[in-house]
């Protein structure tokens, strides 16, 4: 279990897990600004902007990067590549959904959804509903920051505010889902916060849930040197305190390092879906996103995993 997490632990979007759902808004932010962006997620912005956890707003800056890399250039290699990776990441999800939806899937579910705004930026066929679930606090900041700035979703959208370690299947039903209907589920940026049982009961009402023809996209789990996260950890928090960064999060202490996970792909493969996948590296070579980042092996990085049920 990660060092700051306990079995029964809430947060709002200021603290904890729910924090690094502004990290993910401000990379989106960021990608959403540059010329040449993958996606285009014009509420990030306001949703970092209020959230009031102070140094994601001090990355939003367009000269901390040039800055960063005087100061330490592999900090900002590794900045670089993970600002690219939130953009690929996001990409290939949005991607995802668009097949979904060109498929003639109408029913979507986002666990774990923090402050993504798909429901309001993507392109939805008319008759698509979009299902939220994420912690109380979260889900009502991003809901009244959105109202205030005007902003209506393009589905019709159900926010559940429920911990997904609790009863959702009985709370999305209630909410009107119907899982009679094919859905399109999404799993990003949420396994490495459940430990490995957590992560097999997901799955297993996730697919008790899916009519045929459902779909599902996930991003796995990295495995990161517990030696060089510390060395990063260390040398991040010197620059923090030099830009005036303030108390930065370890986002590891979050985590749940477990080495009994399942390996997703399989575990679909064996309980009626059928999988494909793509590696992250691959997907950030394919888009001109690759970053080099020293002495990292291939495990510290993700797979992004979609599958269907027959």
């Amino acid at each position: 279990m990660g060092s700051e997490r306990s079995d029964d632990d809430t947060w709002d979007i200021a603290s904890s897990v729910g924090a690094t759902a502004v990290m993910v808004a401000a990379a989106r932010a960021g990608e959403t600004e540059r010329d040449d962006a993958l996606i285009r997620d014009p509420f990030a912005k306001i949703l970092v902007a209020g959230a009031g956890t102070g140094v994601w707003e001090t990355i939003l800056d367009a000269d901390f990067n040039n800055r960063m890399a005087g100061a330490d250039p592999e900090v900002a290699a590794v900045l670089e590549h993970m600002g690219n990776y939130q953009a690929v990441r996001t990409h290939f999800f949005d991607a995802y959904f668009a097949d979904a939806a060109a498929a003639g899937v109408r029913q979507v579910v986002i666990l774990a959804s923090g402050l993504d705004s798909r429901a309001y930026r993507l392109d939805w066929p008319a008759g698509t509903t979009v299902f939220e679930i994420d912690q109380p606090k979260v889900l009502e900041y991003k809901d009244q920051t959105l109202k205030a700035h005007g902003a209506s979703p393009v589905a019709t959208l159900h926010q559940l505010p429920i911990d997904l370690r609790n009863d959702w299947p009985k709370a999305l039903r209630d909410a009107g889902f119907d899982d009679s209907a094919p859905t399109a589920w999404l799993a990003e940026g949420l396994l490495m916060y459940l430990p490995a049982d957590a992560q097999d009961r997901l799955f297993e009402n996730i697919t008790a849930l899916s009519a045929p023809g459902s779909r599902i996209s996930v991003e796995t789990v990295g495995e990161h040197a517990a030696e060089r996260r510390q060395r990063m950890r260390d040398r991040f928090d010197k620059l923090a305190g030099q830009f005036g960064m303030g108390q930065v999060m370890n986002v590891q202490d979050l985590m749940y390092e477990d080495p009994d996970r399942a390996d997703v792909a399989e575990w679909l493969d064996a309980h009626g879906w059928s999988s494909t996948s793509v590696t992250s590296q691959d997907e950030m070579r394919r888009l001109n996103r690759w970053v080099q980042v020293d002495n990292t092996d291939d495990k510290a990085f993700s797979t992004f995993v979609t599958a269907r049920k027959g």
